[in-house]
């Protein structure tokens, strides 16, 4: 049983923000050369991409499950 509610916004957000930091602590350690302006698009591009899973995740119904049957009636049947 899930503890929260799932937040795919927040996930890409977060991934792409530390795809972010990876991209510079790979410059810091000479693994490659990464220009400072770099991280903007990135960071834009992730922050866009993190509003499209958002929206997304918000429009779905939010009652429904894959079997058709809502919450409430698949949480205890009817029986005297």
């Amino acid at each position: 049983m899930l503890r929260h509610e799932f937040h795919p916004g927040k996930l890409v957000a977060g991934l792409v923000l530390l795809t972010v930091a990876t991209v510079y602590a790979g410059d810091a350690g000479g693994a490659w050369d990464a220009p400072w302006f770099v991280a903007l698009p990135l960071v834009m591009a992730g922050l866009f991409l993190a509003g499209v899973a958002a929206a997304i995740h918000g429009i779905r119904p939010r009652g429904a499950r894959p079997g058709g049957r809502s919450r409430d009636a698949s949480a205890a049947p009817d029986r005297p």
